[in-house]
């Protein structure tokens, strides 16, 4: 899958390259705008692994988006170093155009 996609990128002019095609970080619309289901989905600030904090993340439950993926609106869960922090429902997820964001889990870089 991933060969295919570099495969497409080559074919694209560079600033024309859907979103989709895209695996860098980004802001947290355009990162989960990627994939057509994002309910489920795990997804971390990369300043989170950068500042040597692992096992942190989001839990994904719903999203609306505007402007083709570039704003809207996330709500989930956080996890913050392996346990839940979120009580009761999902809440807002804060600072999605302020932050880069990546899907997975925070892990601290290997040097």
């Amino acid at each position: 899958m991933a060969t295919i996609a570099r495969s497409l990128q080559r074919l694209l002019p560079r600033q024309s390259a859907p979103p989709a095609l895209k695996d860098h970080p980004a802001s947290l619309y355009q990162v989960l705008s990627r994939t057509p289901n994002v309910v489920g989905k795990e997804i971390h600030q990369i300043r989170w692994s950068q500042k040597h904090i692992s096992d942190s993340f989001w839990h994904v439950t719903r999203a609306q988006f505007k402007c083709n993926g570039t704003h809207g609106k996330a709500w989930g869960k956080l996890y913050w170093k392996g346990k839940l922090v979120t009580t009761g429902r999902d809440e807002p997820i804060r600072g999605g155009l302020k932050y880069k964001w990546k899907y997975g889990r925070s892990a601290a870089p290997t040097s």
